[in-house]
């Protein structure tokens, strides 16, 4: 049993208003999609061309869309951890995709870091089954190789999908994945996982319920019903920025799965009392250029890079109190879900002192969302290489500034995101003072959270290849 201290001496339920006055107290129930690989603009409503995504629009339409909310990191493991603990990576050690990139004639050997979430860790699945909540994982876990780092031992109550795998092996049956039984032959993975989160609902309609939904797609193996794909050819045109047809497709799966669960919520009468929660683990795969996979223009680069395209996501959050159609540029990260989710679920107080809880609650965004968190900056730690193109880094985002430090040279970059949102002109060398300040503070983050840091290589060999 992991320890969670005085988290849930006291449940302070949210209260609905009806005609006026309050309604019967009721826990509010979470659901939590986290799409893997979804790039910033690859929905409808944040301007893509091409794919078509009308049911996280309406989402959208109902709830509160960021305009800069940023993953926990430039991959996926690492955004996942920070979700369920709500703890920045570098804080945990587990700052890459489990098991990463291997580079070993780099210039830079990478630290041992932890490639598990610990089971020391509390998630927020095991704060809110604390509470009384009946709690279900269906997608997606990839945080830990054995049996013993799976969701049902990290607070999940059902386990359909999760195990330590990054990716499925098809996303057509039989899936070949050892928690989730394998469906009619042809049968896409998509669909199963959202079938799945539509009979949960129907389960457990009569108690609180966080369920969360890491869907295996977008992620490679680019996979897509023929009829989906069918579709998008004859709607893509040679002026698109989109164009790969069968990822538009696999998208257009993921929004058929958000339309099923929002319907069901609203057969079940549970809309009003219930969170729902879309984003992404990290920013869009560009792929190569034979095999164009998506793009994050205006953002620069994609998924394992340096760069905004490698950490910034969609995020919508609908729910009691969230003005439909509001639009949010406060800059978020991945941990102030946890936060957000304790915050409105009923703890009031103690998450930080009790859990090390590293993100805010965007509790005062989703009443206001001209309102400003008063945070200092949001940082990024990622001493690793990948094919994405990062090589070791530290990053920092305060205000409309944002500095990257790169480990191999030690060299700078800064950029003014409100000027220059593609990152395109480097200001370190034109403002050395502010370049000077922000890596100071990014060090002094470091040294807070205990960040770990690469070292020189003993193997290094310049004419070895990535």
């Amino acid at each position: 049993m992991k320890p969670i201290g005085i988290l849930w001496t006291g449940l302070a339920l949210l209260t609905l208003a009806a005609n006026g006055r309050a309604a019967e107290a009721k826990p509010l129930n979470v659901v939590v999609f986290l799409i893997d690989d979804l790039g910033w603009t690859d929905c409808s409503c944040y301007g893509s061309d091409l794919n078509l995504t009308p049911n996280i629009d309406r989402l959208a339409r109902e709830g509160m869309r960021f305009t800069q909310a940023y993953a926990a990191c430039t991959v996926c493991s690492p955004t996942r951890a920070a979700l369920m603990t709500g703890k920045y990576p570098a804080r945990l050690h587990l700052t890459d995709w489990i098991h990463g990139h291997k580079r070993p004639n780099a210039r830079l050997a990478i630290p041992k870091w932890t490639e598990y979430l610990p089971l020391e860790e509390v998630t927020v699945a095991e704060v809110l089954k604390k509470a009384g909540y009946d709690t279900g994982h269906i997608g997606k876990w990839h945080l830990g190789d054995t049996p013993e780092y799976w969701p049902d031992r990290q607070g999940f109550d059902l386990n359909l999908g999760g195990t330590g795998k990054g990716q499925p092996p098809s996303y057509f049956s039989p899936y070949k994945i050892p928690t989730l039984k394998d469906g009619p032959p042809g049968e896409y993975l998509t669909d199963r996982e959202a079938a799945e989160a539509v009979r949960y609902l129907e389960k457990h309609r009569e108690r609180p319920f966080f369920l969360y939904i890491p869907h295996h797609a977008v992620h490679t193996p680019l996979q897509g019903k023929k009829d989906l794909i069918a579709k998008f050819e004859k709607r893509r045109t040679p002026q698109m920025r989109h164009t790969n047809l069968t990822y538009a497709a696999m998208l257009a799966s993921v929004d058929d799965s958000v339309g099923l669960v929002l319907a069901k919520l609203e057969e079940l009468k549970l809309t009003e009392r219930t969170l729902v929660i879309f984003t992404g683990d990290n920013g869009g795969l560009i792929g190569g250029a034979r095999a164009r996979v998506t793009t994050n223009v205006p953002l620069r680069a994609g998924k394992g890079s340096a760069y905004e395209g490698g950490v910034r996501v969609p995020l919508i959050i609908r729910g009691p109190g969230v003005k439909a159609g509001t639009v949010c540029q406060e800059p978020v990260i991945t941990m102030d879900l946890f936060a957000t989710i304790l915050a409105l679920a009923g703890n009031r107080g103690g998450i930080k002192n009790e859990t090390g809880c590293d993100g805010i609650s965007l509790v005062p965004l989703l009443r206001d969302p001209t309102a400003s968190l008063k945070r200092d900056a949001i940082y990024w730690h990622y001493p690793h290489y990948h094919p994405g193109g990062a090589t070791p880094y530290s990053a920092i985002r305060a205000g409309d500034w944002r500095l990257v430090e790169f480990f191999e040279d030690n060299h700078v970059e800064l950029y003014n995101l409100k000027e220059d949102v593609g990152e395109k002109k480097d200001l370190a060398k034109v403002l050395p003072e502010k370049a000077k300040t922000l890596t100071a503070q990014l060090h002094a983050w470091r040294k807070a959270v205990g960040a770990q840091l690469p070292t020189p290589n003993p193997n290094y060999k310049p004419e070895a290849k990535p």
